[in-house]
């Protein structure tokens, strides 16, 4: 029976695991985006999210506490520097799953794992307002269309003064 085991222990024991997912947590944060398989990204989801909403609130008690989950000083930094600045304002959802496939060797189900205000392709369709080209269909054949029409135009009038 599965009687209070609502997650997914990766085929792991708890230290391997815990080591697992704070290992994964570090490097999302410092590279943003990371590509794993689909059942450690669902745990790491888990595991980093409260993490980045604990930064939010940028207070000793909180450092310590983040600290204790990650051990790692430079990712402390830039959890509590530009990454709590940017999702301030979210009320949570900081990361996003992207699934890419399968893999080769045991067709595991691989995917990217990113925090969603660091995508660069988001941000360059979000600041640029796309062009929108209004024309209607056909509308270079009508303009191959008037070059003739003038030369038969002038065609008559030429027949006309003869």
């Amino acid at each position: 029976m599965r009687h209070n085991k609502k997650f997914n222990h990766l085929g792991r024991t708890a230290d391997h695991r815990r080591a697992l997912l704070a290992n994964m947590a570090i490097s999302l944060i410092q590279h943003k985006r990371i590509t794993t398989t689909l059942a450690k990204a669902k745990e790491l989801k888990k595991y980093v999210e409260p993490l980045i909403t604990k930064a939010k609130e940028d207070s000793t008690n909180s450092r310590r506490v983040v600290f204790s989950y990650l051990q790692k000083k430079e990712a402390i930094k830039e959890l509590f520097g530009p990454i709590a600045e940017k999702v301030g304002d979210r009320p949570g959802g900081y990361t996003r799953i992207i699934k890419l496939g399968t893999r080769q060797g045991d067709a595991a189900q691989i995917c990217f794992i990113e925090l969603v205000d660091f995508d660069p392709e988001m941000a360059k369709t979000e600041g640029k307002k796309k062009a929108t080209r209004r024309s209607r269909r056909g509308g270079q054949k009508a303009a191959a269309e008037a070059p003739a029409t003038e030369a038969k135009a002038e065609d008559a009038e030429a027949s006309k003064a003869e």
